[in-house]
């Protein structure tokens, strides 16, 4: 099965831009008359007759739609900080994407090596993985954020975890999962030198509850695959 995705719709007409529109026509060979599937990026999958096979703006018409198309029954925000090779960082995206994950937000630590974060190239993966896992919501790619900041401003309604690897009372995530009946899920996940003991307090007073994720020392975005990878498996 393959997935367009268009952020024009107007009533029962969906465009796909030039580069959905070339690989629709130009690559897969679909012509007026045939049926596409395209995401609208917010969870809606849109079941199509293509009318115009243009391969820089082809033109179809919404047959049925299928809401929740793909989706979880959480919601998930995954607060993790660049790694130094960002190559790594961009990985992590896609694959928690397929997994499943609502929001990835991109957050600076005291201790961060890599103090940027373009989102740019993030947004084109986690389309692509979304597209490609049959998905047909897309992550929000959150414009980074300080640590504190992110810790600050984090719902007050949600189950608010923490991983870092300094000693300290925690419970595994499974168990923290298990004990909340809560599907509004925030976890943050630290950089290669872990978070400050400064961050680690600002947010166990803001309602973070501290979490392990196993013996094993984890890479940084080996660990939020793993937060995430928790999530999915709790909600089977």
């Amino acid at each position: 099965m393959e997935i367009f995705f268009s952020n024009d719709i107007s009533g029962d007409l969906v465009r796909l831009n030039a580069e959905e529109s070339a690989h629709c026509v130009r690559v897969l060979r679909h012509r007026v008359g045939d049926e596409i599937a395209v995401m609208d990026g917010q969870g809606t999958l849109l079941w199509c007759t293509l009318e115009d096979a243009s391969v820089k703006e082809a033109v179809a018409r919404v047959v049925r739609r299928e809401p929740g198309f793909g989706s979880h029954p959480y919601r998930l925000t995954l607060a993790v900080c660049p790694t130094k090779n960002f190559d790594r960082y961009e990985w992590m995206a896609e694959k928690a994407t397929e997994i499943g994950v609502d929001v990835i937000a991109p957050v600076i630590g005291e201790r961060s090596e890599r103090k940027v974060c373009k989102t740019d190239r993030l947004d084109r993966i986690v389309l692509s993985a979304a597209k490609q896992s049959l998905k047909a919501a897309v992550p929000v790619v959150a414009e980074p954020v300080s640590v504190l900041d992110f810790i600050a401003s984090a719902p007050a309604g949600a189950l608010k975890l923490i991983a870092y690897c300094f000693e300290g009372e925690k419970v595994s995530i499974a168990q923290a999962l298990a004990a909340s009946s809560l599907s509004d899920i925030v976890v943050l996940i630290g950089p290669e030198g872990d978070f400050s003991p400064k961050e680690v307090a600002a947010a166990v007073r803001a309602g973070f509850r501290p979490v392990h994720l196993g013996s094993s020392r984890l890479r940084t975005e080996t660990a939020a695959l793993t937060a995430a990878e928790s999530v999915y498996f709790k909600y089977l």
